[in-house]
């Protein structure tokens, strides 16, 4: 499966470059969604960022895969994985459970 002339480093590396343009890829839409929002030509920062980012993470992906499907899963996987960290560094605690609970009357009544 892995031959011995570097193809461990090979894929780890192919695996770390994944996570790299994973990370550019959700760290820049998380980027965007904060700027664009406030922005008044949110199309222009939605769209602009989308192309951007899109052939950033296409064209790493056709630089490392190298026609070997091994290492394009590989980048896949790290891409994937960036996604799950970025998810977790930009979350936002839920205000129900940093608020205390009190008990409300419903709005109808």
């Amino acid at each position: 499966m892995l031959d011995d002339s570097g193809g461990a480093w090979m894929w780890a590396g192919a695996l770390l470059a994944g996570g790299a343009l994973g990370a550019v890829f959700f760290g820049g839409l998380w980027w965007t969604v904060q700027r664009g929002a406030a922005s008044s030509t949110p199309t222009r920062w939605f769209l602009g960022s989308f192309v951007l980012r899109t052939a950033t993470v296409l064209a790493g992906f056709y630089a490392v895969g190298a026609g070997q499907p091994a290492r394009l899963l590989l980048c896949l996987l790290g891409f994937l994985l960036a996604r799950a960290i970025v998810l977790r560094l930009t979350r936002v605690a839920p205000v129900a459970a940093t608020a205390q609970r009190t008990p409300k009357a419903p709005p109808c009544a």
